[in-house]
């Protein structure tokens, strides 16, 4: 067994152990683990998902692409925080028993946040590796000058929720995917639209299945915690699996799509500033400054109650 293979399989027992571990917390009722229980869920389902991967296909972010693996992790806090930034107007959900200690709350939702992008993509190519919607193609069509129509169709579902939050509360969960898989083709760098009007359907389905699975699985972990989030949605709030009304999750479908397209969005306008370190440097420290100002936004406006 190659060294790669190994590490994949230890990379599984891990994981397995870890989920464990958070199991026997909760039964238990271990406090620390039941606090920090999102932690003992996510990082390893994503070490989980690396091995796995490995295993399928000789492929691991962690083994092979260390470092596209910790900008997705970077760049999955920035992510993440837009839509912290919305719920700030929309008040969808917030936070109960949250850690009081500002300086352990804060790196708390960064690591936190940094799983969403890993988590959701490396979920949707474990699923193609398997084999998932393995023939699934569409008749291509001719999407001439589709940025247009795509660019006024997301800037709509972006402010509509703005001014009418009580009803239009839900488009935000797809305003990006219009909005930003356009810059990203024009960019240079992957765009779903063009590769849906050039046929490509299975990495569609596999990112909407990866949204349902990973929501699934953040439901679950969070309604075992004594810190997580609950919902306020203005409508729908009945229902419920786990926190979360069952039309809610309805909405992790397209929020995958979101991910994808921020992702491309992100890594396409990073190859281009890399020719102007000086602007690349900027744009990081632009990330930070975003992540402390909606840290600090989160602490007063959608914490519920710390513990």
């Amino acid at each position: 067994m190659s060294w790669g293979r190994i590490l994949a399989v230890g990379e599984i027992i891990l994981a397995l152990t870890v989920w464990g571990v958070g199991l026997w917390g909760v039964a238990v009722g271990q406090a620390y683990i039941v606090q920090w229980l999102y932690f003992f869920a996510w990082y390893p389902y994503i070490r989980f998902l690396d091995g796995l991967l490995y295993w399928l296909k000789g492929e691991s972010w962690l083994i092979s692409r260390p470092r596209d693996l910790m900008r997705m992790f970077f760049w999955s806090v920035t992510v993440w925080l837009v839509f912290e930034a919305f719920n700030l107007v929309l008040r969808n959900w917030g936070y109960i028993g949250v850690e009081p200690t500002g300086w352990v709350r804060w790196s708390g939702y960064a690591m936190a946040f940094a799983t969403v992008l890993p988590g959701v993509l490396l979920t949707a190519e474990v699923l193609a590796a398997l084999g998932a919607w393995r023939h699934s193609r569409g008749r291509p069509r001719d999407l001439a000058n589709w940025q247009p129509f795509s660019l006024l169709a997301g800037m709509v579902m972006l402010v509509l929720p703005l001014i009418y939050p009580q009803y239009a509360f839900a488009l935000v969960w797809g305003a990006f995917f219009f909005l930003l898989d356009p810059f990203s083709d024009l960019l240079g760098g992957k765009s779903l639209i063009r590769s849906f009007g050039a046929g490509e359907r299975r990495e569609f389905y596999c990112l909407l299945t990866a949204g349902l699975f990973c929501g699934l699985w953040w439901e679950a972990w969070n309604y075992l915690s004594s810190t997580k989030w609950v919902y306020t949605l203005p409508m729908f709030q009945f229902w419920k699996v786990f926190e979360m009304p069952l039309l809610g999750y309805l909405g992790f479908l397209p929020f995958a799509l979101e991910c994808a397209v921020m992702y491309n969005f992100l890594d396409a306008l990073e190859k281009r500033l890399r020719s102007h370190p000086r602007s690349l440097r900027l744009a990081y420290c632009l990330h930070i400054a975003f992540w402390l100002a909606l840290f600090a936004a989160m602490d007063r406006w959608t914490v519920i109650s710390f513990r």
